[in-house]
């Protein structure tokens, strides 16, 4: 089996991202973003990136430092909110915006990964989402046709990792990774703690490894809260 562990984001990144591809980032707003893989993207240059994600981080962090940079030409989505760079570029037509309803975007990526091209769904029958779309009718109540998504590169973050690949997330920083890692022709995963196979208990692992093709370590990631409300000293 191949080594995949890499020193560092940079290393893991190095020659694998090219001009226009499109890559699948896990997260949930802040939750669970792979935020070293992403700073080290940013410093690769590449741009005319298309970004699968449920939404693109906040100004100034997570997919956000890719937009100040205008690194991303079209991102693919189910929330811009949080990002006044977000707002700006698509409202100027700097930036393409596919908008898909949550649900629909985790199962484009889940199928994509499992090798389905496309799926019906009842979801967004009679709105925009179904424009252009078949449209059928299964047991008197209709469904549209959505098409599944891959990307060339996917990013995810997970909790623990062994050296073969498997992964263990963290409650709700589970999100998108999975889907996500499961749709990348090339997934790399940064996690904060890496183990030696067969110390994770089978039972315990949420991503089987043959999905995985690197890891990095980021044992101290700043996990970054989008809000916080503190209470007022009386």
């Amino acid at each position: 089996m191949s080594n995949k562990v890499y020193d560092s984001a940079q290393a893991a990144l190095n020659g694998l991202v090219q001009d226009g591809h499109t890559l699948a980032v896990g997260g949930f707003g802040l939750c669970g973003i792979p935020e070293a893989l992403i700073a080290a993207l940013k410093d690769t240059g590449v741009k005319q990136l298309t970004c699968i994600s449920n939404n693109a981080g906040v100004d100034g962090f997570g997919l956000g430092l890719l937009l100040e940079t205008k690194q991303i030409k079209k991102m693919i989505s189910s929330y811009v909110g949080e990002n006044k760079e977000f707002e700006r570029q698509f409202l100027s037509g700097e930036l393409e915006v596919e908008l898909t309803p949550q649900g629909t975007l985790a199962e484009k990526l889940r199928a994509g990964g499992a090798g389905i091209p496309a799926f019906f769904t009842p979801t967004g029958v009679g709105t925009v989402i179904a424009e252009g779309k078949e449209v059928r009718e299964f047991n008197g109540k209709d469904y549209i046709l959505e098409q599944s998504l891959t990307a060339d590169v996917a990013l995810v973050k997970a909790y623990k990792a062994d050296k073969a690949g498997n992964l263990v997330f963290r409650k709700t920083a589970q999100n998108f990774n999975p889907v996500c890692a499961m749709a990348g022709k090339i997934t790399i995963a940064e996690v904060e703690q890496i183990v030696e196979i067969g110390d994770l208990d089978p039972d315990e692992i949420h991503l089987a490894g043959i999905y995985v093709n690197r890891i990095v370590l980021n044992a101290s990631p700043e996990k970054r809260i989008e809000q916080m409300t503190l209470k007022a000293e009386a």
